[in-house]
């Protein structure tokens, strides 16, 4: 089982009435969660880890991780807020303005984190759950607990206006990286993470560090492996974009499923994984974010639509 370790908040997206006036609808959303919900609809039969809410979004996200077949046996569900990110799309491209005090997403804490059962050979980190915080803190310590016998993947999915100590920050970010497996981010996320300079270079200066596998989106331009002996590039496909609303989620889902109907997802064979695997693992990815953009907000497809 792949177990997706991060946040779950409702998105509120910008829509208009039908006398005209704007509004927001709200959605089930978060960057861990639509990686869930990816790997779910992909048919991997994935869990969820994160505190969910007892309020009505609390029972909103979970009845949507349960209609694709996402366990949730894991996550508490304490007493406590839903985040809410309110969402505004310019140009197709999303921003974020996030309410997230005292919420359940927040309430995790070091001490009361979950034994595994050895069915979990994988786990996926990442999104604003790193972001601050003693829970922060908690998934920090969750991942480098795990990452010596399980496979272990982050995408930071960077929002700098919900980090409030950049130092603090860079080093959790820093040292998640360093104990995981396979990193994934963003170029823009490698650029305010490690500076200017040439991606390559970036990219295999965290392999250095102790990273078997690292993925670069580009966005439109496509996406790189790159791993100690090799480089693989595969360009992304054409669509007509909606909006990017969980199109690096969907990514991530496309390539851990990739390795996983591969017989890949092991630590030994990241280490030793083949530029053909690698090749097909990036080209899951990119098809699978193609066709969420392809649509409005973070709407991952099914395996009947590959």
């Amino acid at each position: 089982m792949i177990l997706c370790c991060g946040e779950a908040l409702i998105d509120m997206l910008p829509r208009e009435t039908t006398q005209g006036e704007n509004a927001f609808a709200p959605y089930a959303g978060g960057a861990v969660f639509n990686t869930a919900i990816a790997l779910g609809r992909l048919e991997t039969k994935p869990g969820f880890f994160c505190g969910l809410s007892s309020d009505l979004f609390g029972e909103l996200l979970v009845d949507t991780l349960h209609r694709s077949d996402v366990a949730t046996d894991l996550s508490p569900r304490p007493d406590a807020p839903t985040t809410l990110a309110f969402v505004r799309l310019q140009d197709g491209h999303a921003t974020y303005t996030f309410y997230d005090e005292n919420s359940a997403l927040t309430s995790l804490r070091k001490d009361a984190l979950p034994a595994l059962t050895p069915d979990v050979d994988a786990m996926f980190f990442g999104g604003i759950s790193l972001a601050a915080g003693p829970s922060a803190e908690a998934f920090e310590a969750l991942m480098l607990r795990e990452a010596p016998s399980r496979v272990t993947m982050i995408d930071p999915n960077i929002r700098p206006s919900f980090i409030r100590d950049r130092d603090a920050y860079v080093a959790r970010i820093r040292n998640m990286m360093a104990a995981a497996d396979i990193v994934k981010l963003s170029d823009e996320d490698l650029e305010w993470l490690e500076g200017n300079g040439d991606i390559a270079a970036l990219a295999k200066g965290l392999i250095d560090r102790g990273t078997k596998l690292v993925l670069i989106t580009q966005g439109s331009e496509g996406a790189t492996a790159y791993t100690a002996n090799a480089t693989v590039f595969v360009p992304s496909q054409k669509v007509d974009v909606v909006d990017t609303v969980g199109a690096g989620d969907t990514f991530n889902a496309g390539v851990l499923y990739a390795l996983q109907s591969a017989g890949l997802l092991s630590k030994a064979a990241i280490t030793d994984i083949s530029q053909d695997a690698l090749k097909d693992a990036l080209a899951m990815g990119a098809k699978c974010a193609a066709i969420t953009v392809s649509r409005a907000g973070a709407n991952p497809p099914t395996l009947a639509e590959l």
